[in-house]
């Protein structure tokens, strides 16, 4: 389901931002009357495109892991987005060329920070204080924010670790490579097969 919405979310925005871009296009290029006859023509694709844009949004934003150093770049975010749609409104409306560019900014700086989160918060804790060997640290510090403690908490889509079939190499190679909406670790070798061995040994099956 989360990799549905997350297709779904990409899909929507860059439609979006596809509409945003056509639309101050033609405004700084002081094409107003084409404007206007573009607006109204998708004026209802607008409005489902946005109904999307939002739902898979806050989705999204409900199923991410908080408890991260990086946290402050979703509200920073946030409240990009929200500002960026009454600026957008008043923009085209008035027919302001500096509030339409400033808006579709605005949004198009939105999505950008929100890739840049999404990077950063798979980037582990400091973990040169942790033995190579110590699985159980090393989970604790790289692996608890979506898969939790007992490897059931599933956020931002992560599988349910005491369900999984896979043996201790496949899931070292996950670790290490990443799957999906999940990135690589940030460990080495030795690191992330002690990771694998706890979660084949102390959380799979239980």
């Amino acid at each position: 389901m989360y990799k549905g919405f997350l297709h779904t979310h990409y899909l929507v925005v860059s439609l979006f931002l596809l509409l945003y871009v056509i639309k101050t296009v033609l405004l700084l290029s002081n094409k107003t009357d084409l404007l206007k006859t573009f607006s109204k023509k998708t004026r209802v694709f607008e409005i489902v495109i946005s109904f999307m844009f939002l739902l898979t949004g806050i989705y999204l934003m409900t199923q991410l892991p908080y408890g991260s150093k990086y946290d402050y770049m979703l509200w920073i975010k946030l409240i990009m987005i929200v500002s960026s749609i009454p600026i957008a409104v008043i923009g085209f409306r008035r027919f302001n060329k500096t509030l339409a560019a400033l808006s579709l900014l605005m949004i198009t700086g939105s999505f950008g920070l929100g890739e840049v989160y999404h990077k950063k918060k798979g980037i582990a804790k400091q973990t040169e204080n942790i033995a190579a060997n110590d699985g159980k640290a090393l989970y604790e510090a790289n692996c608890n924010l979506c898969h939790g403690p007992n490897g059931k908490l599933g956020m931002s889509g992560a599988k349910d670790l005491t369900a999984t079939t896979m043996d201790v190499a496949a899931i070292k190679d996950i670790i290490s490579h990443g799957k999906g909406a999940m990135p690589a670790a940030q460990v080495n070798t030795e690191e992330a097969g002690a990771i694998a061995e706890y979660v084949n040994t102390q959380i799979k099956g239980h």
